[in-house]
């Protein structure tokens, strides 16, 4: 079980927003958005660990995205636990953002393609319409209403209760800037790791961050492991 970490007000929702594990995209810095890639074996050991660690936390109800990168770490949490205790629930507004034209190419292939696009992107132009591809694009403003209108509904529909929510890196960096208050348009420079809990209460309506980036259960895995 996690430890050390603070106890939500009476009458709060209490909120574990989770990452995925890693895939094989994660690996090489290639953009995935809406594109279903799965848990590559690294990133289905951090999601054994994740289950291991919380196996023993109440939890009343987890929600994952439905890209299966996010419910297959979802499902390893729910095995962890007595059959039944918790059902799987799936909401495609926990998807990452969709990135149209830049999904599926690494990062260098995006600015030689797209290299306005790329540029703006890179700047952070919030409102910056994306290239069609596959998917339809989203920009970071639509992508972050999106998101965190998904994370207050959740909360408003289980006052008192814990709930994990299994997303992306997108989702998790759209809920600190909106706890903390960050305009859209800084730079990200906080980390957003594979597979890990950050936790949040949602007081009157109002996210607030508790804890950001446990991945301590990764690592005592690894530790494990040696010989």
């Amino acid at each position: 079980m996690l430890s050390n970490v603070e106890t939500a007000p009476a009458g709060a929702t209490t909120i574990l927003l989770i990452r995925h594990g890693e895939t094989a995209w994660n690996a090489e810095r290639r953009l995935q958005g809406h594109l279903d890639i799965a848990l590559n074996a690294e990133g289905e050991r951090q999601a054994a660990a994740l289950a291991a660690a919380l196996a023993a936390e109440p939890i009343d109800r987890i929600v994952s995205s439905d890209l299966q990168r996010a419910r297959q770490t979802a499902e390893a949490i729910v095995r962890a636990r007595p059959a039944g205790v918790l059902v799987l629930e799936q909401d495609p507004a926990l998807r990452e953002r969709c990135y149209g034209g830049f999904e599926g190419l690494l990062y260098s292939e995006i600015a030689d393609r797209f290299p306005l696009d790329f540029a703006a992107w890179q700047a952070r132009h919030v409102d910056a319409a994306l290239p069609p591809g596959k998917n339809l694009g989203e920009s970071f403003r639509q992508f972050f209403e999106r998101v965190t209108g998904a994370i207050a509904r959740h909360a408003a529909g289980h006052p008192g209760k814990t709930l994990a929510l299994v997303a992306h890196g997108g989702v998790l960096e759209c809920a600190y800037r909106a706890a903390l208050g960050l305009p859209l348009e800084t730079p990200r420079d906080f980390k957003v790791h594979n597979a890990s809990v950050n936790r949040f209460v949602v007081e009157e309506g109002r996210l607030r961050l508790v804890s950001w980036g446990e991945v301590e259960h990764l690592r005592q895995v690894a530790l494990d492991d040696l010989p």
